[in-house]
Order: C-alpha cells, then sequence, then structure tokens
C-alpha cells in the first residue's frame, strides 16, 4: 500500500505543470482535520489546504447530505473534522457523528436537556449550540441546561458529567467548549438577567473542576482575600452584588500556545443601566472585556476593557484571532477582536496594550477609541441621561458570535459585518436588563450587512461584498486563496480572498448562520457546512426577509471537487406566510395593549420574534398558529409543558386574562398582517444574545 502511494505521487508530480493548467489532475495533498472550532489554537478560521482554489473552485459540487429531522431551531455549529469523523451538536445539545467521506451517521447522543430542568426554566435556556471539542479520545459537549460531558469519540458513550453553574440559577449554555493541554474550559449565558460572569476549567480526563475565575466581583464577603476581585470591585459602587452584574464568558475564549495563556472574552452588563446596577462612577470591571489568564490556574495576568461602564447590551464576547503582525517595522504577537461595538481592535497579547482601533461601519456611541489610554472616547449625551437613547452599532452589534476568520496568506480578516441600531428605554418592568430594546432602521444599509475584507496593520478596508440581509453566517479562509461564506438568504458562496470576487455559489434551500469547515481524508479536500436559521435572528423580524422563503428540513452539507448529486428539489417554498384569523372575533383594545407588555415582559419576543414578526426559528409564528387561533386552546398549551423538548416554556402562574390578552394582541396582529387592521400596540422587544 505505501509503495502504491508512493508509485502515485511520483506519477502525478511529473505532471504537475499540465495538471494544474488543465485543472484534471490535483495532487494530494496530507490528509488535515478541522479538529477545533477555529481549526487550530490561533482560531483564525483558517485552513492550509489548497486543492480547492481559485483554479478549481468552478468544478465544486455537493457530494452529499444528511438531513437532521429532529432539528427544528437554529443549528449555529461549527463541526469539527477529527480522523475522518465528523462531529457537531444540533439545537438541544444532540451531538451527532457523521462519516466525513460518506455521510453516514455514526453514532448519536441526546442529553435530553428538557427532561433534567423544569419546563418553568426553558424560557431562561437558550435552545443554541455553536459547537464541541476534541481532546484525548473524546468529544466535549455544552449542554444548554449547565452540563458539561465528555463522550468517547469513537462510540458516542457517556465518561463523565459535570455541572458548570447551578440549576437554580438563569445562566445557560450555547458556547464551545475550549480543549488546552490536559483540560477544557467553559463559560455560560445569563448576564442579561444580572448574574454573575465565571470560567471554569476541569480536568478532560476525568471532568473534575480544577479552577474557576469570576469576571466581575461579588459581595464584599466574596471578594474578600481575593486581590483580583477586591481590585475590580473598587470599580463598582452601591449593593451592584443584589441589582445585578452580568459578564457572562459565553462565547469568544482563545488558549495561545505560544505564551501559555488564555483569553477570554466577556459579555454585556445586566441591568444594561449603569445607574441602576452601579450608582455613580466607574468603569465596572471586567464587563465586555477581554481578560488574560494562566491556563494551569486561572490566575489574572491582565484585562483590557472594550466598554467602560457598559450600558448598550455590548459584548466582547466574539472570537478572539491570535496572529504576528508586522507592525512598525517589527513584528508583534497581537491578538484581534471585532466585538459588537462595531470598532476592530488589535491588542499586544503579552501586554494587553492597545495597538489601535478603528470603526468597521456605522458607529455613534463613540467618536473614536483613544489609543494613549485605551479608552473610547464618547459622544455627548449618549447614555441615560433623558431616559433613553438610539444608538448604532444596536445590540446585536456590528459584528456578532458569526466566525470571523484571518489569513496569514492575504494578511486579511474577514468579517461578517452587519447594520442595525437599537433605542433603548429606562424599564424597570422589563424582564431583560430592566431597559426596553427596540431595534432601529433608518437608512439604506440598516437592516442589512456586509462582508469585509479587513487589514488589521493599516485599519482599512479593502474590499467588501454588499449583503441584502443582515444575520448571515460566519466566515473561513483558505490557502486556495478562497473566503467561503452562507447567508441568510440560503445561498452558500466562496470568494477569492485578495479582490473579492465571487467565484462560485450554491442554493441551500434554507438560511445559513454557521461557518463551514474544509478537511481532507484520503488526499480529498471536502466542505462541510451546517444550514438552518434561527437564534438571535428572532430579534430582526421587523425588517428580516427570507421566514417565508424557506422550509426545507434542516442539513450537513458536504461538497468535493467534480461531485454533482443535487438537493431534492423545494416543495415548501412560498412567497406569502398564511396568516389565520376568525372573521367573527371583535377586538378588545384594552386587551391587545396589555397583551403586548405581557408579550415583552414574559420574553416571548425572544423566540417569536418582535412584534409578533417570527423569523421561524427559534419558534414559529404565532399569527399563523392553529393553536393561537383558539383562547381554550392557548390556555392550555402555555399552562403545559406539551412542547418541552423543543424548548417550550411553561407558563403555569398564567393567569385567564393574562391568556385572554396574549389572545387578542396575536389576534389583532394577523389582522393587521392580512391588512384588515391597521398597526396597533407593540410589544417592547428584548435581545438574548
Amino acid at each position: 500500500m505505501i509503495t502504491k502511494h508512493v508509485w502515485l505521487a511520483a506519477v502525478i508530480l511529473a505532471f504537475t505543470a499540465l495538471s494544474l493548467n488543465a485543472g484534471t489532475i490535483l495532487a494530494p495533498e496530507q490528509d488535515k482535520g478541522w479538529p477545533m472550532k477555529g481549526h487550530d489554537n490561533s482560531d483564525n478560521h483558517f485552513s492550509p489546504l489548497s486543492q480547492i482554489n481559485t483554479d478549481t473552485v468552478g468544478r465544486l459540487g455537493l457530494s452529499w447530505y444528511l438531513d437532521l429531522p429532529d432539528e427544528r431551531a437554529a443549528l449555529e455549529a461549527t463541526p469539527i473534522s477529527v480522523d475522518g469523523v465528523l462531529y457537531f451538536p444540533g439545537s438541544g445539545s444532540v451531538v451527532y457523528a457523521v462519516d466525513a467521506v460518506t455521510g453516514k451517521l455514526l453514532w448519536q447522543h441526546d442529553p435530553e436537556v428538557w427532561k433534567n430542568i423544569q419546563p418553568e426554566q426553558l424560557r431562561t435556556v437558550f435552545r443554541a449550540n455553536r459547537g464541541v471539542a476534541y481532546g484525548d479520545g473524546k468529544i466535549v459537549v455544552a449542554t444548554n441546561d449547565g452540563r458539561l460531558q465528555g463522550l468517547d469519540a469513537k462510540t458516542g458513550e457517556l465518561l463523565w458529567n459535570v455541572r458548570t453553574f447551578p440549576q437554580d440559577q438563569n445562566y445557560f449554555s450555547a458556547g464551545v467548549p475550549r480543549v488546552f493541554k490536559d483540560k477544557v474550559i467553559i463559560g455560560n449565558g445569563g448576564a442579561d438577567w444580572g448574574n454573575r460572569g465565571f470560567v471554569t476549567a476541569f480536568d478532560l480526563k476525568t471532568g473534575k473542576q480544577l479552577w474557576r475565575f469570576y469576571t466581575v466581583p461579588g459581595s464584599p464577603e466574596d471578594n474578600a482575600g481575593d486581590p483580583v476581585m477586591e481590585m475590580a470591585a473598587k470599580t463598582w459602587s452601591g449593593e451592584y452584588w443584589k441589582t445585578g452584574t452580568g459578564g457572562t464568558v459565553w462565547h469568544g475564549i482563545t488558549y495561545d500556545e505560544k505564551l501559555d495563556r488564555l483569553y477570554i472574552g466577556t459579555g454585556n452588563s445586566g441591568p444594561y443601566n449603569p445607574s441602576v446596577r452601579s450608582p455613580g462612577d466607574g468603569d465596572n470591571l471586567f464587563l465586555v472585556s477581554i481578560v488574560a489568564l494562566e491556563p494551569d490556574t486561572g490566575k489574572y495576568i491582565w484585562h483590557y476593557q472594550v466598554n467602560p461602564r457598559e450600558a448598550w447590551d455590548y459584548k466582547a464576547t466574539a472570537d478572539i484571532l491570535l496572529a504576528d503582525l508586522e507592525i512598525d517595522g517589527r513584528i508583534r504577537p497581537v491578538l484581534m477582536q471585532a466585538p459588537t461595538n462595531g470598532f476592530f481592535y488589535v491588542i499586544d497579547r503579552e501586554t494587553g496594550k492597545l495597538i489601535s482601533a478603528e470603526k468597521t461601519g456605522k458607529v455613534t456611541w463613540a467618536e473614536r477609541i483613544d489609543v494613549a489610554t485605551g479608552h473610547p472616547v464618547e459622544a455627548a449625551n449618549i447614555r441615560f441621561e433623558n431616559g433613553e437613547m438610539t444608538v448604532w452599532p444596536g445590540a446585536l452589534g456590528g459584528h456578532n458570535w458569526q466566525a470571523m476568520s484571518f489569513s496569514p496568506q492575504t494578511g486579511l480578516s474577514y468579517i461578517p459585518y452587519m447594520q442595525a441600531g437599537t433605542h433603548l428605554k429606562v424599564n424597570p418592568d422589563q424582564l431583560v436588563g430592566g431597559v426596553s430594546l427596540n431595534f432601529v432602521i433608518e437608512d439604506e444599509q440598516d437592516g442589512k450587512g456586509k462582508l469585509l475584507a479587513w487589514d488589521p496593520v493599516s485599519q482599512k478596508l479593502r474590499w467588501s461584498v454588499q449583503r441584502t440581509t443582515m444575520w448571515n453566517g460566519g466566515v473561513i479562509s483558505t490557502a486556495g486563496n478562497l473566503v467561503l461564506q452562507g447567508t441568510e438568504e440560503g445561498i452558500f458562496e466562496i470568494f477569492n480572498a485578495e479582490t473579492g470576487e465571487k467565484l462560485w455559489s450554491f442554493n441551500a434551500n434554507q438560511g445559513i448562520i454557521s461557518a463551514p469547515i474544509t478537511y481532507s481524508v484520503a488526499g480529498k479536500q471536502y466542505i462541510s457546512l451546517l444550514v438552518g436559521y434561527g437564534g438571535s435572528s428572532a430579534a430582526t423580524g421587523n425588517f428580516n426577509k427570507t421566514y417565508w422563503k424557506y422550509g426545507e428540513p434542516r442539513r450537513l452539507l458536504t461538497f468535493a471537487l467534480d461531485a454533482n448529486i443535487a438537493l431534492p428539489e423545494s416543495s415548501k417554498e412560498a412567497s406569502t406566510q398564511a396568516f389565520l384569523d376568525d372573521d367573527n372575533l371583535v377586538i378588545d383594545e384594552d386587551a391587545v395593549v396589555s397583551g403586548a407588555a405581557l408579550f415583552g415582559e414574559k420574553g416571548c419576543s425572544m423566540c417569536h420574534g418582535i412584534n409578533l414578526k417570527s423569523v421561524g426559528a427559534q419558534a414559529p409564528d404565532l399569527r399563523g398558529s392553529a393553536i393561537a387561533l383558539s383562547k381554550d386552546a392557548l390556555g392550555t398549551f402555555l399552562r403545559s409543558d406539551a412542547a418541552a423538548r423543543y424548548g417550550m416554556p411553561r407558563f403555569s402562574e398564567i393567569t385567564d386574562d393574562q391568556v385572554n390578552s396574549l389572545y387578542m394582541y396575536i389576534r389583532a396582529g394577523a389582522k393587521e398582517a392580512l391588512g384588515q387592521r391597521e398597526s396597533g400596540a407593540e410589544a417592547e422587544g428584548a435581545s438574548r444574545l
């Protein structure tokens, strides 16, 4: 077998020039997987594979696909590829193992999240999962309800199971565990409810907890004797540990092999209004920060705070990318991040000092970032002076969790950019953050996105691709001089990494928000991508353009050169939504107003869409729901756990009057959508990112 492979390699090399010109014969490459979320510890989402390149990409076709009929919500995960097997989680933390060449399902592990918590708790458990980790023959998954599980990579057998946060608190897990050395680290979400952020490291072999680092201080008693928490507490005031803090680490964690340290990105405040959570002054460390830690002990090294005294639901939880860049004539080890606040940051990863930061798009909350101090120069009257404000970027950000990429080949970062404003208004009764959020569309670019090619050294845009939609997929780049991204509209596209020229596209018949991967098996390069729309796009219902476009199953798609199978012909495409109405129903206008308020207070908009305008996932549009056409059926359903398996909470406390209010609000909304009623009450929305 070895002799045969050597002989084949010699033959192919003898015809290298001819094969490259003709584009018909490919030199075999060493098998390379995609063993972690960002491909390697740099988290750059860059692959060294080049078999699929600018010359050959035109021959790319669908090799196989796998339907995922049990998946009804967002597929946000970046798959990983290890030893010829693809691993990825579904929206409910179900882990799949699939043959990377044939698409055969090898095993499946269901942690049955809905059975392990009370249905009421599903209100604060975000039904999404962005990936699994691999190490030492194990697949590690963080379940939505706060368990970390180690699975045998070959069989899916559960090897260990540990809790990562208290079950009775409003935390949730949607992030990707990070394996480093002999450990695995995970954070969680829940800052919007005021929960205190932290990350926890566990032993990869046994699941035993090794250390925990809190990202914000606790009570004076909790902080006593901890110099880092005592230092951070000096930037807070009042009884902040009672009013709420935030700062959860729900996505960006990167391990630096060169310097042997971890970088964690922390989230937004909770409550958002700083005068409520921490009256007076103070930066409120370590909210919206990048924090460097010793990986063996969790000991603090340095921090850089992106948004001191955070007030707009901004987060530094995006990917943290590592590179060595030539800046001012010398090579510097840097980290790069495009957090939600609209700037692109380049930071010295040895010292934590800011090197540069520039706006990637529309930003109104700050004029610039002062490089000397590292602090933003905020715009006038941009906080809660008058109890409300409108800012760009909005709470979804100029860039969110969707993967961005850095190519050492081109020296460019590729960013899935988006634009929309947010109007924030103080509202003590609001479920999330004590502030109501509604998204704002003012200019022609709002509600749309772009693919940006950004030069991190000059801090300038090299090229961009305009998108008609906003909540698009993650990005990867390759040594084949390619950039790959899927869109909200369900189109998977490949571009020239240097010029932005579109080279290839494929209609996936389903919206895309995850990032693709590329890997090789037996010398053949493949590209795989999960397709399935949803997630925080629920907040974009007011300007989402694609909900009714596709109804195809969620799938795993895999492509290769000279493959040519086709997806089944779409049978569910429709141009209009089937709203339901009762012609004989008389609308109670007072109930509509109270129903709109209740819809926001109960957090319904987080899944069913702001102002009833759902994007189809996380949950259906209630204006077209047969259950919501009957008040009795709606009440019975809300008080049951009939759909707990799919993430629907139970509202056992809801009264008959409240059911009637929600019913009237939904029915009025359906009549408005059908043009039988003028626009009326709107629920104040909330982000849940």
